[in-house]
């Protein structure tokens, strides 16, 4: 016999126990009064011990749910704190410390927890982009709505950011990920093959088609097209790709047939369309009709945390096994990076080929690096790491080196260190508390 299991939700349960126990606490001091004016005694002392006795149960009933509900969350926090991947400081292993705020912990270790989930889902639906900042993982989150639907999607961001990877995990995590995937880079192409290239030709449409030739519609019919650099287009293209987005149609060049295509249109640019198109040089119906879903890639300046994961990831990828310094890995992330992730990647295999012992040091980086870090931290050049540790040990101190740094600065006064780091209060808070650090020293120092 199969038995029936009715689920309530908790947000009824509580206050229907609640609001029950009140009505049953109002009758029974009500019938205790009446009893007790009836029997011609003082209803004072009744009512005095049965507020007692409510009270008591009161509070045995609410503690005893708050520990039945509260119970399965202290024990998975008191689990994920004692993790390696949380850093959690050793005093924090004491099971009773009535000092910590019981909220913050908790608030504090999910945070973390949803961090590492992001990062884990991070890697695994997008193993080839490198990067799990904040600000990456919302990427990556946004590229997971809207892979999945066919709106037109426009990848905005510097050149060397890696627009096309984007446009190729949105492609991947897509319905037509078994069709057709084709690429076009509109600024490599002269402006008078461009249209053949897009559209194909027909035999004898100018000097030099022999035969015909299909266009990269044709090729993607079904499928997705991406057209790299788009604001490099011209503008007598660009109403011809209009009519392909809205009519879903296009002509070959020299032909005279419409042909229906069935693509979904991924595009990108290190240009500022708005401002093109209030200078004329971009079709204004053009660029809202491209602009339906729009991510914006930030440039490395912006995700330093990443560059020691893609630093890792391009010393994996040379022929030969080379390493690299903490000192000249805190360099790379002191510098500004305007070529991006392509300037990274040159920089990492120039110095490897330099190097003679393995392993990268200040000398083999350029000089602006060098220079540039000299400049702005004389301190830090003395940050010396074993080279046996870990990843993700020497982020966490290169991370505690600069919070230091930043506070030591600011003479402790963690709003304004806030500003230097780029980051929010709640943050830094909970980096000082990950990575143990002693503010109340440093404050004490600089005073």
């Amino acid at each position: 016999m199969k038995h029936l299991r009715f689920h309530v939700s908790l947000y009824i349960i509580i206050p229907f126990i609640f609001a029950g126990f009140s009505i049953f606490s109002a009758l029974l001091t009500f019938r205790v009064t009446k009893y007790s004016i009836e029997q011609k005694a003082e209803p004072a002392t009744w009512v005095f011990w049965l507020v007692v006795a409510i009270g008591i149960l009161s509070f045995a009933a609410g503690f005893s749910l708050v520990r039945f509900l509260l119970r399965p969350v202290e024990l998975f926090v008191e689990k994920a704190s004692l993790l390696p991947a949380f850093g959690e400081a050793p005093q924090r292993k004491s099971k009773k410390n009535w000092s910590v705020d019981k909220i913050e912990q908790f608030t504090s270790v999910f945070d973390r927890v949803t961090s590492v989930l992001s990062r884990i889902e991070a890697r695994h639906f997008f193993p080839e982009i490198i990067g799990e900042s904040a600000s990456m993982r919302g990427l990556f989150s946004l590229i997971m709505k809207v892979a999945p639907t066919d709106s037109t999607v426009l990848v905005l961001g510097e050149s060397g950011t890696g627009k096309e990877m984007v446009a190729t995990s949105i492609f991947e995590h897509s319905h037509r990920k078994h069709k057709p995937f084709v690429k076009l880079n509109c600024a490599a192409i002269p402006e008078e093959l461009l249209e053949s290239e897009l559209f194909g030709h027909e035999k004898g449409a100018f000097t030099g088609a022999t035969s015909f030739k299909p266009g990269k519609f044709d090729m993607a019919n079904g499928g997705t097209i991406f057209l790299d650099e788009i604001g490099d287009m011209p503008l007598n293209l660009q109403a011809k790709i209009l009519r392909v987005l809205q009519e879903k149609e296009f002509y070959r060049v020299g032909g005279s047939i419409t042909i229906k295509v069935d693509v979904r249109f991924l595009a990108s640019t290190n240009k500022n369309l708005e401002k093109m198109v209030q200078e004329g040089t971009f079709r204004e119906d053009l660029y809202y009709r491209l602009n339906v879903f729009t991510l914006h890639l930030p440039p490395l300046r912006e995700r330093k945390e990443d560059i020691p994961a893609l630093a890792d990831y391009f010393l994996k990828a040379l022929p030969k096994p080379v390493q690299i310094s903490s000192v000249a890995l805190q360099m790379l992330m002191a510098y500004s990076w305007p070529g991006n992730i392509r300037e990274l990647k040159n920089v990492i295999e120039s110095a490897a080929v330099i190097t003679e012992g393995g392993f990268i040091e200040p000398p083999q980086l350029p000089g602006k690096i060098t220079r540039l870090f000299a400049r702005s931290s004389h301190e830090s050049l003395d940050f010396k790491l074993p080279a046996s540790i870990s990843l993700d040990e020497k982020l966490n101190q290169i991370e505690r080196s600069m919070i230091i740094e930043a506070l030591t600065k600011t003479g402790g006064v963690q709003s304004r260190a806030t500003e230097l780091l780029g980051i929010n209060q709640r943050s830094l808070w909970h980096r000082i508390k990950k990575l143990n650090i002693d503010v109340k020293s440093i404050k004490n120092y600089d005073s």
